[in-house]
């Protein structure tokens, strides 16, 4: 209870949030054992495959008995990738992997890339497309850097996924490519964050990115009740800071303020996250969290979006404004903190840009 107390969130309401919560979880669990997303046999197509989450995913999926399509721009990782891949093939006498260099941010790019899955996969599209790539540039929002990195953000990552979504529905929802009434649904997978379910300083470049995706998300999974026949399911994974080359590359440009309000979240590692984020998607959910944190979150901002369950989301989605309180106020205790100690910027009280 450390972190509740430093936050000043009373011992009775945080208790009682916590076992009713803990009760709900276990309760509502013994309901779900359905595996919502079979893999063995099946094709699966994961953008920024060549490392972090998206390349351990890969390797999980594999490990499920799923046929794997790696998409990244670096052949060399992709290569490296791929092997790691192979060595976690459940049935390596039938299982079928193969790699597409791609750049998910030029235009254009996602219905060439469906062309090469199709043509490989014999005639077929992949069952799954998971869009896992993207980036994160953090700064100040006066940083005279910080336009260009909201546009390239954007480009990977919303724009990355929308392409790409658009490409395989387009395929997938041709009334000849109808999976029959005994058939699977497709699935659809994009991959945002915590970020974009609660926002952070020093993030403004980063975060509009996520939180596209989740109206991106919302839209289609209403929007493909228009195809009755050809069942999509549309997913977003939130994960939360991970341990991967680009956590590192992240961490060149974040401001000081970021770092220190970040320093009580620990990252996790990719398998983790991924292993997490397959399991959420097994169970059906629309919006995967991968941790305790990103549970409460997500079901803070839910409003009109799918719930993974209506009676739990919603019961918890009353406490979360409370907890909320206690949060913000401490938040922004230490922003206003910092500010006076080291500036706006971290470079003296008179720097406003970097």
């Amino acid at each position: 209870m450390d972190f509740v107390q430093r936050l000043g969130i009373p011992l009775p309401i945080a208790t009682g949030a916590l076992g009713l919560i803990v009760v709900l979880i276990v309760g509502m669990g013994f309901f779900k054992r359905k595996n919502h997303m079979p893999v063995e046999g099946r094709t699966v197509l994961i953008t920024g495959a060549s490392e972090g989450m998206g390349r351990s995913a890969a390797v999980q999926l594999a490990a499920k008995g799923a046929h794997v399509i790696l998409v990244s721009r670096n052949v060399g990782r992709l290569e490296e990738a791929l092997a790691a891949v192979r060595a976690a093939a459940s049935s390596p006498e039938t299982q079928r992997f193969t790699y597409i260099s791609a750049d998910v941010s030029e235009p254009g790019y996602a219905a060439e890339v469906i062309a090469q899955a199709i043509a490989w996969n014999g005639g077929r599209s992949p069952d799954v497309v998971w869009c896992v790539a993207g980036m994160s540039t953090p700064l100040l929002w006066t940083d005279d850097a910080a336009m260009d990195a909201a546009r390239r953000n954007m480009d990977v990552n919303y724009w990355g996924s929308a392409e790409m979504s658009r490409a395989i529905l387009r395929e997938w929802l041709r009334p000849e490519n109808a999976p029959g009434p005994a058939g699977e649904p497709r699935h659809l997978i994009f991959t945002a964050s915590v970020l974009a379910l609660f926002a952070i300083v020093g993030y403004g470049p980063y975060s509009p990115s996520k939180w596209a995706l989740r109206g991106l998300a919302d839209t289609l999974a209403m929007e493909l009740n228009l195809y009755p026949d050809n069942p999509v399911k549309v997913h977003v994974v939130y994960p939360a800071t991970i341990v991967s080359p680009g956590y590192e590359r992240e961490n060149k440009t974040k401001p000081g303020i970021t770092l220190e309000l970040e320093k009580d979240d620990p990252p996790e590692t990719p398998d983790t996250v991924a292993r997490r984020a397959i399991q959420g998607l097994e169970r059906g959910e629309h919006f995967v969290d991968v941790s305790a944190l990103g549970f409460l979150m997500r079901c803070g901002v839910l409003g009109g979006s799918e719930r993974n369950n209506w009676v739990l989301d919603t019961i918890v989605g009353w406490f979360v404004p409370i907890i909320y309180f206690f949060v913000k106020k401490d938040m922004n205790a230490k922003t206003t903190a910092w500010a006076r100690a080291h500036g706006p910027t971290g470079k003296g009280p008179h720097a406003t840009s970097t």
